[in-house]
């Protein structure tokens, strides 16, 4: 995939690329680099497009220790409902599947519902069956042991239980949707494109902002045309 892009300098856009990787947003990005703002849009909108092809091409089949986990965002409680929240019961919430290897990367998607079935299929699909798998209580994953992950181990928040020894956790895949969260909040929530802000969250998880922008040079040069 290859995106055109707009007529501007190589070293305007290296700017841009540095407001974009310290989280500037287009509006303030605009009058730091006295460029217009329709411009300032584009070019974020185009990075984030070829992150998110990136990102997708960068997971393949996961091998080590994975935590794995659900999230919800977006939306408000449903009205009328007085129950307890649970897995996005009685909310409009957009849930998220996530998978986080033990050196840092994180894997998403965007997911109908946290049913096993759903669940099982991104398992298989993403992390190798010689792998160690960490996930809380929830029954979406019940059975992973039955389809071949035999190192499959669980805390229970149910119980107040968040940790065991030998680094059974899921602290990792947690401490990614909080990230997220604050990053979208200061997006007002997302509410078009939240699949590339997804992909933007994920990509940019524990690394440092000169990180980010050798990283994205080099997704400039292989995914928009220069």
């Amino acid at each position: 995939m290859m995106l055109t892009r707009a007529k501007i300098s190589v070293y305007e856009i290296k700017k841009i690329i540095k407001c974009f990787c310290l989280d500037i947003n287009a509006s303030k990005t605009a009058k730091l680099l006295d460029i217009n703002r329709n411009t300032i849009n584009h070019w974020y909108m185009t990075f984030r497009k070829a992150i998110y092809v990136h990102q997708m091409k960068e997971f393949d089949k996961m091998i080590g220790e994975a935590e794995v986990d659900e999230s919800y965002f977006g939306a408000k409680r449903v009205r009328g409902f007085r129950g307890k929240l649970k897995r996005g019961r009685g909310t409009k919430k957009q849930p998220v599947f996530g998978i986080l290897k033990r050196d840092g990367r994180v894997y998403t998607e965007i997911i109908p519902n946290c049913k096993k079935k759903t669940l099982q299929a991104i398992i298989k699909g993403k992390i190798d069956k010689s792998a160690v798998i960490y996930s809380d209580g929830w029954r979406g994953y019940d059975g992973l042991v039955d389809v071949g992950y035999n190192k499959h181990f669980r805390v229970n928040h149910g119980k107040n239980e968040f940790a065991k020894g030998n680094g059974i956790h899921i602290n990792g895949i947690e401490n990614f949707w909080s990230f997220a969260k604050r990053r979208l909040a200061k997006f007002n929530g997302v509410k078009s494109h939240f699949e590339l802000h997804l992909k933007d969250s994920e990509w940019r998880y524990g690394k440092s902002c000169d990180m980010l922008k050798k990283e994205l040079w080099k997704i400039y040069k292989i995914y928009i045309k220069l």
